[in-house]
């Protein structure tokens, strides 16, 4: 088996991996993305409502907290700079009813902890007047969020990270490895054609497997517990009457059955959240069941009560790779040796923190 020694190794090209990629290559150094699928962005990465996130629900200090609001700021700067197709719409976090009016001022206050730009409360008629198809006693406007295309945004990173001498090599799954006695990790990568590689850096951004790809490698524990959770989403066969994006009060885990648009203007609805009892990323069934309609419609009904029936149709489901022991867990990035980092649990909003991830891990290994 042929063996080669390499600066930087980063395992998975979903956004988060080419985000950080791009940002080591930036900072002058020799990195192979290594990536298991066909082509990158296959997983995660394509499998959610393209949101950027304004910084709105985490706790005060947390990773999320930080790193989306700097990677949203980011964000905008860099899609427009790049020509990533993106558009500032804003959001309405809306309450019901006059009992959800309390949950409106809890978020408030984490966004305002959180430094989060323009929040505004809204009465009943302020919000009708923004969006007349809603029924609700009133919201919270976020001018901050948006929507963007997620594919051309990874394109946009790889091509950054080609262009400082990055490679991106797919079908090659990392099989293997062991933090060596020199502090570099030697890792076996299978494929077409197996290899050994000899990295002095190794970054595991391998989203959903991140936590089976640390456990292949010896020497780069420990590993906290994965817990996938499922999120069907269903597409509005009509055209829908907003122009923002409309968020329910949280509950549960997730941020509730909302509706988000896409670039072209077309509405969808989810993610719901549909806890797995596994913790195999292999076993996972995207099939979205048409049954669960019947909950999104009654959902979707407590502040669009005009939905039309036969409007919703099973689209398409992601997956949340949560760190296992909350509803609300934060990111978690390791250095379990110097100069390698382990990425887990890094769910919504990792692609709008992506820009601040990467500048993260370059940090983390200049430490």
């Amino acid at each position: 088996m042929d063996m080669f020694e390499v600066d930087t190794v980063v395992i998975g090209a979903g956004v988060v991996g080419l985000a950080c990629a791009r940002a080591l290559a930036r900072d002058g150094r020799e990195v192979l993305i290594l990536e298991k699928n066909g082509a990158f962005g296959e997983e995660t990465s394509a499998r959610n409502s393209e949101v950027i996130h304004a910084g709105i629900y985490y706790d005060a200090g947390s990773l999320k907290a930080q790193l989306c609001v700097a990677g949203r700021r980011a964000l905008y700067a860099y899609a427009e700079a790049h020509g990533v197709p993106h558009r500032r719409c804003g959001k309405l976090i809306v309450a019901a009813d006059a009992d959800e009016m309390p949950l409106l001022e809890g978020i408030a206050a984490k966004a305002s902890a959180n430094g989060v730009e323009g929040m505004r409360a809204l009465g009943r008629d302020e919000t009708l007047a923004l969006e007349p198809a809603l029924d609700v006693a009133g919201a919270l406007h976020s001018p901050e969020t948006g929507i963007i295309d997620s594919h051309a945004l990874m394109l946009a990173y790889l091509g950054e990270a080609e262009a400082h001498g990055a490679q991106l090599v797919t079908g090659a799954e990392v099989t293997g490895g062991t933090l060596r006695s020199d502090g570099r990790v030697e890792l076996a990568v299978g494929g077409a054609e197996p290899l050994s590689l000899i990295a002095q850096h190794v970054v595991n951004a391998g989203g959903l497997w991140a936590q089976a790809v640390a456990r292949r490698i010896d020497g780069l524990g420990p590993v906290p517990p994965l817990a996938l959770v499922k999120g069907n989403y269903f597409s509005l066969t009509t055209r829908a009457p907003f122009s923002r994006l409309i968020y329910p009060a949280p509950s549960g885990g997730g941020l509730g059955v909302h509706l988000t648009l896409d670039m072209q203007g077309r509405g969808k609805f989810g993610p719901d959240t549909e806890w797995l009892d596994g913790d195999d990323p292999g076993a996972i069934d995207y099939a979205v069941d048409p049954a669960r309609g019947e909950a999104f419609y009654a959902a979707i009904r407590r502040y669009w009560p005009g939905l039309p029936d036969n409007a919703l149709a099973a689209d398409y489901a992601g997956m949340r790779p949560k760190i296992a022991g909350a509803a609300y867990p934060d990111f978690k990035i390791d250095t379990p040796a110097p100069g390698h980092v382990m990425l887990y649990g890094i769910e919504s909003p990792g692609l709008t923190a992506s820009l601040a991830i990467g500048d993260a891990v370059v940090e983390a290994i200049h430490r």
